[in-house]
């Protein structure tokens, strides 16, 4: 008997927590469908992982934000470096901003509300509100109220302070050796956490079942076409940002190349972003496509790819803006212009450290909802989706990876032309057939 229960959970566990999470959504709505209100019952389950959520969120900003910030020395990025990291931020709040202009024209979860859910801030903060509290008055405090802006905030200025000590002290002297020990506390710390986001995530199969069996129990049929609208509203956006700020903008525009070349040149790591969901696992692909098919310089994309997989984060940062639209729906509100831009801040400041970070666009959304004062729940609804939702975040995200390379490689001469999808005399049959 033990042998077949160990045996069936080796099995269970051999399937990506991410499918089994999709399955839960699956199952849990047509539970609810079926057994109508009485599914509400399960609720508390759904409560717990919404907690445990909630739990997880001042740690993982605190200990990623540092180890992202460790990255950011001046000598490290230089002029090359510095170009990189400035067209990824802009890119990425660009893509926010688009996320946000197509939710409120889709307008997803509509028609929907969530049980006993309700905004957690009676009135939204004005703009000027919204700039002035980026910066906390206790950082602690800020902390400890679980105020995410302010913390993340802080936990960038403090690392970037870090890794400008490490740079400028020697070796052996305490001010360069502690401040090395923070970052080694927030390495061990990171994994900690990371450890800690896999067992929330394990038990989000049960959290996940239990909130979908609830939400279809209490609104029925009608909760289909929301989650419907969510997936349609992240592919329209990811088409666009792609198609306006990639091609047309920057290949187009900045770089005076055909956005049709870059399609070919991009399309194996594209493909395959969107094959694995992983842009760490995409990235020998991404390598091979920017120098066999771009022609960019090592120099160049030996140092904008590894980076990018870490803090470029254009379609997931798209889907905050979008979830936080779904989010405000569900609980019949309208995003202000002050609450929009906090947003943009919130999802903006925590790309720069939860790329590595399993589940990272769930996590992602966890910060913003939870400076917005939006139901937590909404993260393990839509957690079912998700596996549809990362493969677009996923692609768009290496798309921009590549869009950033090549123009920085324009930009300072870094582009050998000859024999690349940029060249009149490729041979456009030997495009994304590049050898190792």
């Amino acid at each position: 008997m033990t042998t077949a229960v160990t045996s069936a959970w080796r099995t269970y566990r051999s399937v990506p927590i991410i499918y089994r999470i999709a399955a839960a959504f699956v199952l849990g709505s047509a539970l609810g469908l079926v057994v109508g209100r009485p599914a509400t019952a399960l609720q508390p389950l759904g409560d717990l992982f919404v907690r445990l959520l909630g739990m997880i969120i001042v740690p993982i900003v605190v200990f990623t934000l540092l180890l992202g910030a460790r990255k950011l020395t001046p000598s490290t990025l230089g002029r090359i470096g510095g170009q990189v990291v400035a067209l990824y931020l802009i890119t990425t709040a660009v893509a926010i901003v688009i996320g946000l202009g197509v939710a409120n024209l889709v307008d997803p979860g509509i028609g929907l509300e969530i049980a006993d859910a309700e905004a957690q801030s009676a009135e939204a903060p004005s703009l000027v509100e919204v700039v002035l509290g980026i910066v906390p008055e206790n950082p602690i405090g800020a902390m400890a109220a679980g105020d995410v802006l302010p913390t993340i905030f802080f936990t960038v200025v403090f690392g970037i302070a870090l890794a400008t000590l490490v740079e400028e002290s020697e070796a052996g002297t305490a001010v360069h050796d502690g401040a090395e020990a923070i970052f080694d506390v927030a390495e061990a710390g990171a994994e900690a956490m990371f450890k800690v986001v896999w067992g929330v995530m394990e038990y989000g199969v049960v959290g996940v079942f239990a909130l979908m069996a609830a939400t279809f129990g209490e609104a029925g049929a009608e909760a289909i076409l929301p989650f419907a609208k969510l997936v349609a509203a992240l592919a329209l956006a990811v088409g666009v940002h792609i198609g306006l700020t990639y091609l047309l903008v920057m290949q187009r525009g900045l770089m005076g190349e055909s956005p049709t070349a870059f399609l070919a040149g991009a399309k194996d790591a594209m493909i395959t972003a969107l094959s694995i969901r992983s842009s760490s696992g995409t990235l020998p692909v991404t390598m091979s496509d920017a120098e066999g098919n771009f022609g960019v310089d090592e120099e160049v994309y030996g140092f904008s790819l590894p980076l990018g997989a870490t803090i470029n984060m254009d379609g997931t940062a798209m889907y905050q803006g979008v979830a936080a639209v779904f989010a405000a729906n569900l609980v019949g509100e309208t995003l202000t212009l002050g609450q929009q831009f906090t947003v943009v801040l919130t999802a903006l400041l925590a790309s720069v450290g939860t790329a590595g970070v399993p589940g990272s666009g769930l996590i992602m959304l966890t910060l913003v909802l939870t400076q917005l004062g939006l139901p937590l729940e909404v993260v393990g609804m839509v957690a079912g989706v998700d596996p549809i939702l990362d493969r677009l975040r996923t692609m768009n995200n290496v798309a921009g990876d590549l869009a950033v390379t090549t123009l920085v490689a324009k930009w300072n001469g870094a582009i050998d032309y000859a024999g690349t999808v940029w060249s009149e005399s490729a041979d456009v049959s030997t495009v994304g057939t590049v050898d190792d």
